[in-house]
Formats: structure tokens, C-alpha cells, sequence
């Protein structure tokens, strides 16, 4: 049976170069990058090799750039780092940011009883009201902003260069999960005046398992995880070698069309779109439309609530469609999307999160619309 995979913004397949690229790393290239002799200057070249690329796309320097295990231990980090390191006692964050932000800061502020946690108002499409976090920004505690660049879910993407003027203002931190929209956006982080920003090798054709943490080198950051000096003594651990060779090259594959990447899946996002209009005139989409202000990658559809949508998900699995009803790192949870659940009248339907890649083909859409219209056919005979 035909499968089509529509749930990239979970993970995304790795890149046939990503993988050649690694292998000497994994069978000859084997040396402890904190070693001495050859077999060590070896695999520390490639590792520095790698930082000097990534941080060259993204107009940083390349002591900015601290490789971790994925986005999850990078916005982690960001938090923490703030909170031990610069002061903060405040941290401003949504209801709708990933559970590596929310989680943590609440964890911090259960643990230490000097920070306190605010969360900015949504509108109703689920964009961050900047006039309430410019509000919440006019007290002058030590503060830090954590608010994501590209919503997981249902794609809204945050105006990062006023939130950054709004955080200088009022002399507060700004870090930004740009997990989803890293290697699918050009950064020039000598433009944008920001603190910490994350990122997350396999939401691109990388491998899992490795990121990086983006710091801003005017910041006084203390190492994290210790027992040793790696990462700049930011670090401590053997790095993941062949991961980090991995991730330098699907930044690279990624940056060689960028352009030419988002043009051919914003056209297959906006395809999708017409064709569910099509095959229900009820069908709505989550989160902003514009697609100025929204992931090319994200397509959330809100099906009308009725007997046979309730099982759409389930029943697109079972005729070869991957999608998702949510988040990736929420599977397994009953409580359902907490994104979702912070929107206004999606109590009312029945969410599908479909996602693309710049792999994705209009074939695979189209069959895909099959599925969803034989579903809903079938389902509604039953």
C-alpha cells in the first residue's frame, strides 16, 4: 500500500547527503575530539568546521553556536542560563509556546520562588498581543521573553524583529524556539538583536539528536552541564560528532534554494487549501492565514465536528496519510493540543495537522485529498 508522510513538522526524512556526509564520521573519522594526537585533531577539525559553517548562514559568530542534543535541551538551556546567570525573576512566555518552554518555566518558578511567570494575551487567531507584552514589559523586573518563532501547530509565525525592539526598550532578554523555522528562514543575527534563538537538526533533514543553541556572545553565560570543557566550556560531554557533521550539512542543502524551497511548498500548502474547501465548503483552517505571517510549512484543518471527522485522523493512518492531531512531543497525552485549547471555537472541530517538507510532491497531495474525501465518504455511510 501507497503511505505519504504529511507530518514534517514532527520530523522530516534525512537528506541522502546529510547521511554520505556522516559516514566517515561514523566508520573512519572515530577520534575523541578532545584528544591530542591525529585521530582527535581530526574529528575537532570537523567539528569546528561545522560551527564556522552554520554560523556563517546565520551572520553570527562561531563561538555563538553551542551544539546540543535538539531544540528540546537548547530552550532549556536558554531558560535556565538566564535565570542562573543574568538575573532574571521574571520570565513573559505563551500558552501556546512548545513544552520545552512552558514546562520549564514552570518548573523554575516551582523551584525557585524568586521567578515568576506571566503569559502574554493571545488574540484570537492565536497571534502574541504585542501591546499586552509591552505592558507586561513596562515593569522593570530582570526579565526574560521566551516566545517562538513558527508555532508547531498551527503555524503562526511571530514578528521577531518588534519583539526584539520592545525587549531593547525595556532592557529585557529575548530568546526565541526558531526549532521549526530554522533552515527554512534566512537569519542575519548581526540584524536581529537577540539573546538566545534554537535549533533542531532533524526539522530539516538532519539527524536527530543534535541542535544548537544560539548565545549572544555580549552575555555572561556560565557552563550548564559540567564535567568537562567542551563547547566552549559551555558543555560538558563528548560531543555528538557525526550528528554535528550531519546537522552543518543539511543547514547547507537547506540554504542552497531557500527560496526555491518555500515557493514550491507554500504552492502546495495553498493547493491543499482550495481542494478541502472543495471537498467541504465547511472546512476552516487554525491560526493565521496569511501567509506573510504563517509556517509554508503548517497547514492546520479544522473539520467540522460530526461523527465521521471525529475518526479522520485515525482512518488517514490507516490508508497510508501520516498526519498529526498535534504536537509530536505531546503524543501519548489524553489532554489534547494546548495549543488548540487556547483558540478561540476550536472546541468546535476537529484539528488535522498536515506539514510539508520541500520533499513533499502535488502527487502526494493529491492522494492524500483521496484519503480525507474516501474517509469522510465511508465514514459517514457507517
Amino acid at each position: 500500500m501507497k503511505k505519504v508522510y504529511l507530518d514534517n513538522a514532527a520530523t522530516t526524512p534525512m537528506a541522502p547527503e546529510v547521511f554520505e556526509a556522516m559516514v566517515p564520521y561514523m566508520k573512519e573519522h572515530f577520534g575523541n575530539p578532545s584528544s591530542t594526537h591525529s585521530f582527535g585533531r581530526k574529528t575537532k577539525n570537523g567539528i569546528e568546521m561545522a560551527r564556522k559553517q552554520i554560523s556563517e548562514y546565520l551572520n553570527a559568530n562561531a563561538g555563538e553556536i553551542i551544539f546540543t542534543s535538539g531544540g528540546t535541551e537548547a530552550d532549556n538551556m536558554a531558560l535556565q542560563c538566564a535565570v542562573n546567570d543574568l538575573g532574571v525573576t521574571r520570565i513573559i512566555t505563551s500558552t501556546i509556546e512548545h513544552h520545552a518552554v512552558v514546562h520549564t518555566a514552570e518548573k523554575i518558578q516551582e523551584q525557585n520562588p524568586n521567578v515568576i511567570v506571566e503569559f502574554v494575551y493571545l488574540k484570537p487567531d492565536g497571534n502574541i498581543d504585542l501591546n499586552h507584552l509591552e505592558t507586561l514589559l513596562k515593569d522593570s523586573t530582570p526579565t526574560l521573553v521566551s516566545l517562538m518563532h513558527g508555532n508547531n501547530e498551527i503555524g503562526n509565525l511571530l514578528p521577531l524583529q518588534k519583539v526584539s525592539q520592545l525587549c531593547r526598550t525595556y532592557n529585557a532578554y529575548f530568546h526565541s524556539d526558531t526549532v521549526q523555522t530554522m533552515g527554512h528562514y534566512k537569519f542575519d543575527l548581526k540584524e536581529l538583536d537577540i539573546d538566545f534563538i534554537t535549533c533542531a537538526a532533524h526539522k530539516f533533514h538532519g539527524p536527530k539528536g543534535v541542535g544548537f543553541l544560539y548565545i549572544n556572545k555580549s552575555l555572561p553565560i556560565k557552563q550548564m552541564i559540567t564535567g568537562g570543557a567542551q563547547e566552549r566550556n559551555h558543555r560538558g560531554g563528548t560531543e555528538n560528532l557525526y550528528g554535528i557533521i550531519g546537522l552543518a550539512k543539511a543547514m547547507e542543502l537547506a540554504h542552497d534554494d531557500i527560496e526555491g524551497h518555500q515557493n514550491h511548498v507554500q504552492s502546495l500548502k495553498d493547493y491543499m487549501k482550495a481542494q478541502l474547501k472543495e471537498i467541504d465548503a465547511n472546512v476552516k483552517f487554525n491560526g493565521e492565514q496569511d501567509p506573510e505571517k504563517s509556517l509554508y510549512t503548517v497547514l492546520n484543518v479544522c473539520f467540522p465536528l460530526s461523527d465521521s471527522n471525529s475518526m479522520m485522523l485515525f482512518s488517514l493512518d490507516i490508508n497510508g496519510v501520516a498526519a498529526s492531531g498535534g504536537s509530536a512531543c505531546s503524543s501519548g497525552s489524553n489532554k489534547g493540543s494546548h495549543v488548540l485549547a487556547s483558540l478561540e471555537g476550536s472546541e468546535y472541530c476537529n484539528a488535522i495537522r498536515f506539514s510539508f517538507s520541500r520533499y513533499t510532491t502535488k502527487e502526494e497531495i493529491d492522494f492524500a485529498l483521496t484519503k480525507v474525501r474516501s474517509c469522510t465518504e465511508l465514514l459517514t455511510t457507517v
